[in-house]
């Protein structure tokens, strides 16, 4: 089996390319995320191991785009960062697994084993409604030959709409679901994001639009 390893650390690298090859893997190395990226679009791999930290293109980038491009090899992401935040985002950028560093060998093996044993596809998390498709893993938001990347509360709401198209939701609901009912934030929040949502589908010549019920909240629906 073929294993594409992309890790800046030079020393690292040469250490895991022997285990893996003394355990009877070949190995292509790599050391930045563009070099990654061409190098599983003109190859095929059974699995690939990805470093979040690396120049050119980081990790978690590289993965997003292997992705979007339709590369669906099983990928295990190596990274520093183990905050349940980061682990959240790399398993949501299309990782099958995730190791937090330093590592023990015989870990790392394992979870090489157990990738390889996973589906050979990848299958992303895609929600669509009418002429919209929302990418869990990547953040985009696409119509057609359009997209653009939603961050933070934009996207949580985004996707809070699409989940329940039609579903008129109050400015209050909103708040509590998307910022939490705790929140220190002010309810025009709501509204400002509204206001750019409304925006944005607009940019991407979507049919469907939120529609604002006054005094009442939020839709989203077709466009009559």
């Amino acid at each position: 089996m073929k294993i594409l390893f992309a890790e800046d650390d030079r020393d690292l690298s040469i250490a895991v390319k022997t285990l893996l090859e003394r355990t009877g893997y070949l190995v292509d190395t790599v050391h930045d995320g563009a070099e990654a990226l061409a190098y599983a679009e003109a190859e095929s791999y059974d699995g690939m191991i990805l470093d979040w930290m690396m120049p050119e293109k980081d990790g978690v980038e590289t993965l997003r785009e292997m992705r979007s491009k339709g590369i669906t090899t099983p990928c295990l992401l190596l990274t520093a960062r183990d905050a349940i935040e980061d682990r959240v985002t790399g398993l949501d950028a299309g990782a099958d697994d995730y190791l937090p560093k330093p590592f023990n060998g015989k870990e790392l093996l394992a979870r090489v084993r157990a990738m390889m044993r996973r589906r050979e596809t990848y299958v992303p998390d895609v929600i669509t409604w009418e002429d919209l498709q929302l990418d869990k893993g990547s953040c985009e938001l696409r119509c057609g030959t359009q997209s653009v990347r939603l961050t933070g509360k934009m996207y949580q709401m985004t996707e809070l709409f699409m989940e329940n198209p039609k579903h008129l939701f109050s400015a209050q609901q909103l708040m509590d679901r998307v910022w939490g009912w705790d929140s220190e934030a002010e309810i025009n929040v709501v509204w400002v994001n509204i206001s750019q949502l409304r925006k944005k589908l607009s940019e991407l010549g979507s049919d469907t639009e939120i529609r604002v019920y006054r005094g009442t909240g939020y839709a989203l629906e077709k466009q009559e």
